[in-house]
């Protein structure tokens, strides 16, 4: 076939490392410029709003949709639709942050006196530092590289990497300036499992009251396979008069004992075959914590205690699952 005579992977691995020696160049020139766009998107009391064309369009949608993941309110504004209606979205304390490789790119460069004329400032990502898009910036972010990855040098390429990377750079730097936490990113994505795992606790979850299979230590173990059983939970939690928990017998546990003790296993009693270390987790906690617990520990039930280690529930792996958390 044609393609045995090329190099496939040789080529594949040239242009990643043609893209990676340009953003490994860009990093040098990182400079006051970029601190005064941060803080100028930080400070500002409206929304960033991103505008581009072609692919430098869709490396704007991309931006926008980071900036507004991590905390930054951003909407990705198409040039040619701005000229057709949209620069009525614009307001004097927005930012302009305008992509255009060449910095002539003709929709861009007509939305500038508009926003010149009320006002809103304008950040550019240009690799032409002599472009119109580049003098009448407020701030300039040049992307300094030697060619595009393209063999012909016209497909972006390099110039759309390290357009994306700026991008995702200032995102999280933005996020630095916010004091940015897992908690406010899962309360921007309570859709998904990880704002779920981050969000929910184990109060929401966990089986109280009767759905709890909960044991003296002196109940004999023959009598608590029933309970066991009827709870459908795969443990017995024991406890004290005052309901502070004892121990545990997992169904793991209980295959454990039969295998050692054999017929012996009938007499045991519930005190002298659990297990009386547990780990366990309190209400408060999020769903995240508890199932860090079971994967570190391999195990699909945690006892839920108060502080006095007063029983208040079980979590079970299963009810992650129900709540796709897990």
């Amino acid at each position: 076939m044609q393609d045995s005579f090329i190099d496939i992977t040789g080529e594949i691995r040239s242009i990643i490392e043609h893209e990676s020696a340009a953003l490994s160049a860009l990093a040098e020139h990182i400079g006051d410029n970029y601190l005064r766009a941060v803080r100028l998107i930080h400070n500002s009391s409206g929304m960033l709003i991103v505008v581009g064309m072609g692919k430098s369009g869709l490396v704007g949608r991309k931006i926008a949709a980071t900036m507004s993941s991590l905390g930054t309110p951003s909407v990705f504004m198409h040039a040619s639709e701005a000229l057709h209606g949209d620069l009525g979205m614009i307001k004097p304390d927005d930012i302009l942050l305008m992509i255009s490789n060449s910095g002539q790119t003709r929709e861009l460069i007509e939305i500038v006196p508009h926003a010149k004329r009320i006002g809103t400032k304008i950040i550019a990502i240009t690799h032409n530092i002599d472009s119109q898009l580049a003098k009448n910036s407020d701030i300039l972010l040049p992307l300094i590289y030697q060619s595009e990855a393209c063999p012909f040098n016209l497909a972006p390429t390099t110039s759309t990497t390290m357009t994306l990377a700026i991008g995702d750079a200032m995102a999280v730097a933005l996020t630095k300036l916010k004091n940015f936490m897992p908690r406010d990113f899962a309360a921007l994505h309570p859709g998904g499992s990880l704002g779920r795992r981050l969000l929910i606790t184990v109060a929401d979850l966990m089986h109280t009251g009767a759905e709890l299979p909960a044991a003296s230590a002196d109940m004999p173990l023959i009598e608590a396979l029933p309970l066991m059983t009827q709870k459908k939970l795969g443990v017995i939690t024991v406890t004290d008069e005052s309901g502070r928990l004892l121990g545990v017998l997992t169904d793991g546990d209980l295959r454990r004992i039969l295998c050692t003790m054999g017929a012996g296993a009938v007499e045991a009693k519930l005190g002298g075959v659990m297990s009386c270390k547990p780990k366990k987790i309190s209400a408060d906690k999020l769903c995240e914590e508890a199932i860090n617990i079971m994967e570190s520990n391999k195990i699909t039930t945690l006892p839920v205690v108060a502080e006095d280690d007063k029983l208040l529930g079980i979590i079970h792996l299963h009810d992650l699952l129900r709540a796709k958390i897990y």
